[in-house]
């Protein structure tokens, strides 16, 4: 499987990003993918807490952030929490191999050639991974991360989400 050497290169990237002013338009402006190929309009999302996490499989900070993504959606989906792993390939059933090796719990989507765009549009102007844009009810972005979130900073932008 082969990446372009700028993404490869964007994946380690590991600063913070504060939410400040982007607009969560492009996000729900967007039609992704589900892991049967189906299309999905990120507007049904709206005015639900989101913990969106754009991801990719060979990208090894955003393995290691899967388990706590997991533990996250376990313990706070009946607060109303939604984890969403948007993933930047195309090809669907590996995607769906790896979710189920992993014990994904959260809907993954697929962006096919629109996740790069959709990031930058987001505040993620290098278009790294894994990158965490944390949106309230209100369908605002109150966090995001460049970057591995870990348990605690998950624990945060879930309760960032759920105010």
């Amino acid at each position: 499987m082969k990446f372009p050497v700028a993404l490869l290169l964007a994946c380690c990237g590991a600063c913070a990003t504060a939410a400040g002013n982007i607009s969560s338009a492009p996000l729900f402006a967007a039609t992704l993918f589900d892991l049967d190929n189906k299309t999905v309009a990120f507007a049904a999302y709206k005015g639900k807490p989101l913990i969106v996490n754009f991801w990719a499989r060979w990208c090894a900070p955003c393995r290691v952030e899967i388990p706590e993504l997991v533990d996250i959606q376990t313990r706070h989906q009946a607060r109303g929490i939604e984890v969403i792993g948007v993933n930047l390939e195309s090809d669907a059933p590996p995607v769906r191999d790896f979710a189920k090796a992993y014990d994904v719990n959260y809907t993954v989507l697929l962006t096919r050639d629109k996740g790069i765009a959709l990031m930058q549009a987001l505040g993620n102007p290098k278009a790294g991974l894994p990158y965490t844009v944390v949106v309230n009810r209100k369908g605002e972005i109150v966090a995001s991360k460049l970057g591995a979130m870990n348990k605690a900073e998950l624990e945060a932008a879930t309760e960032a989400a759920l105010k």
